[in-house]
């Protein structure tokens, strides 16, 4: 008997756009069967996109994607396809595989799991599906699940490889973070070992809003061993051929399974349904199968900035973006990620000083626009600084600022920034760091102020990282050394430095993100050895500027506990009382 020929097809769709998503689907069917696969696998929700919220609340969207999913069913051919969807029954909706074969519809997968953790609230919107199915697809009992089914030991894959499946196929829609894919492949590869069973993993690729989904679909054998993998952070096309009775492989080199207690999804009944008995190829074309390696962290870091950035700003019909250029590190990484997201004819950088300005810094700006190629331009702000404090009077002094003069240069440079954006017709990127963020320090409606935030969430310790890993990939660095190695400052008064307001960078990340992804409050963090005083004043900073965060742009996310979607925080809050208070 000829190998089993799998298809993995990964794909970037766009929620709500179901003609697109439609088309991507059919393109990638066509490409199945010139490859003459047996089975073709496309991310979860592909025709819908992920995730859909509030949408799946109209009914109009559950037409469209029922529409949807029947012109693909019509165009499907000669293809064997697993295809995510709604499917929306007698007043339910379930989250859906559906299984495609010559041109129908031949049964429905229901997610059984629904995750109501971290950015996802699938249990607002889904019913739980309860049926389980073994499909003979070409002769092979192929098993069916989505994203979190698989996530669990429990999960309907356990009856499925019990009952005989000796592939499992789960379609993903699973968001990034850094060291995700690691963890992916770590927990698929002890899940086939235990279940002798190989699994295809295939995930969507792209953004949405916030969420950056990396792709980085995969396959594993029974043994546990990852054979083959799609690239991470574009659309994709794995085939792999599968021999399930290799002869190479005795039984004693795979893994016997872990004896379980039962549990009450992997004891349902499985329904096997016969599909094709015999391959619809008697002879396969010859494929290679790449070799990929995961990517380093600081690549999949940068590389999931770039496509979120990408995404949003093409997802949402615009072409150009525009940025402030302040010589810093922060707006320096953000012109980068720009430049490599949209391309750099379609970046303007807005180099904006004021009387506080370097010259230094202003050079840095003009230089790193030079080396990337993209538009820059120099407005001065400090006429238009000046004639606000004048108007504002008695207490306000133009040359020995405190916050409030602060605050008004910043918020200048966002005027006229907003301004371009509406002439132009272009997006503004926000610059801050996750550090910013979450401790107050930036402006609201200044330096806050724009439509999207690429480094949100990227502490400002890997910002340098960041920056310099983007320095050695090209020809030459076009970040200017003098970026990386002077002292961070706003430059809202004299001789300012960022040190002023916060604790070092190197001492502040740590507290930051102890207490923001672990959850670890004063006395945990004390314990680890960070000074009180610095942990009192960081928590304080973190708890009392929610308000801030909460009217700030979306920005990608690339850590565990990101704000917003991850980190849910009342902005009227009290807890807890007996926190000190700063000195």
């Amino acid at each position: 008997m000829r190998p089993f020929r799998l298809v993995l097809a990964q794909i970037n769709s766009t929620v709500g756009d179901f003609a697109t998503n439609a088309e991507k689907v059919i393109a990638g069917m066509r490409q199945a069967k010139e490859l003459g696969a047996d089975l073709v696998a496309f991310p979860e929700l592909a025709i819908t996109g992920y995730p859909p919220e509030d949408l799946l609340l109209k009914p109009s969207f559950l037409q469209a994607n029922k529409a949807a999913l029947e012109h693909i069913t019509t165009k499907s051919g000669d293809t064997t396809a697993v295809v995510g969807c709604v499917d929306a029954v007698e007043g339910c909706v379930y989250n859906a595989a559906a299984l495609l074969h010559q041109g129908r519809l031949v049964s429905i997968f229901h997610k059984h799991l629904l995750p109501d953790y971290g950015v996802f609230d699938e249990e607002r919107y889904f019913t739980a599906g309860f049926q389980n199915y073994v499909f003979v697809i070409a002769g092979v009992k192929v098993g069916i699940t989505v994203c979190e089914d698989l996530w669990h030991a429990h999960g309907p894959m356990a009856a499925q490889a019990g009952a005989g499946a000796s592939l499992v196929v789960s379609i993903n829609a699973s968001p990034y973070h850094s060291g995700k894919q690691i963890e992916r492949e770590n927990m698929i590869s002890r899940l086939a070992a235990d279940n002798r069973s190989w699994v295809a993993y295939v995930n969507c690729v792209g953004g949405q809003d916030e969420l950056v989904f990396d792709g980085g679909s995969f396959v594993c054998d029974a043994r546990g061993e990852v054979v083959a993998r799609t690239c991470q952070f574009q659309e994709d096309v794995l085939a792999i051929d599968i021999t399930f009775d290799d002869p190479e492989s005795s039984p004693s080199e795979i893994k016997p399974p872990k004896k379980r207690k039962p549990k009450a999804l992997s004891k349902r009944a499985i329904e096997v349904i016969e599909v094709s008995s015999q391959p619809a190829h008697a002879e396969l074309p010859s494929i290679e199968i790449p070799s990929i390696e995961p990517l380093t962290q600081l690549e999949e870091i940068y590389q999931a900035l770039v496509t979120g950035t990408r995404d949003y700003v093409i997802k949402n019909g615009f072409q150009d973006v525009i940025l402030g250029l302040s010589g810093g590190v922060d707006s320096s990484l953000v012109a980068c990620i720009a430049a490599d997201a949209v391309g750099p004819e379609n970046v303007l950088g807005l180099i904006l000083p004021s009387r506080f300005s370097s010259p230094g810094s202003i050079e840095d700006a003009r230089n790193l626009a030079e080396n990337l190629g993209i538009q820059h331009r120099t407005l001065s702000i400090d006429e238009l600084y000046g004639q606000v404090v004048a108007i504002l009077g008695e207490g306000f002094d133009a040359d020995a600022p405190q916050q409030p003069e602060e605050n008004i240069q910043a918020r200048m440079r966002a005027v006229l920034w907003m301004a371009l954006s509406n002439r132009l017709g272009s997006l503004v990127l926000v610059g801050g760091n996750k550090s910013e963020v979450a401790t107050g320090y930036a402006t609201l409606y200044g330096d806050m102020a724009g439509g999207f935030s690429p480094l949100k969430d990227v502490y400002k310790t890997l910002v340098y990282k960041l920056a310099a890993y983007r320095n050695e990939q090209g020809e030459k660095p076009v970040i200017p050394a003098d970026v990386l190695t002077k002292e961070p400052s706003a430059e809202l008064r004299p001789n300012q430095s960022d040190s002023d307001s916060l604790p070092p960078y190197d001492v502040l990340d740590p507290i930051l993100e102890g207490y923001i992804e672990g959850d670890l409050d004063f006395e945990d963090l004390v314990e680890r050895c960070f000074d009180a005083e610095d942990v009192k004043c960081v928590l304080n900073l973190v708890d009392r500027n929610e308000f801030k965060r909460r009217q700030g742009p979306v920005g990608v996310k690339i850590t565990e506990r990101a704000f917003g979607r991850d980190r849910r925080m009342p902005i009227t809050n009290a807890f807890p009382k007996n926190r000190p208070s700063c000195s």
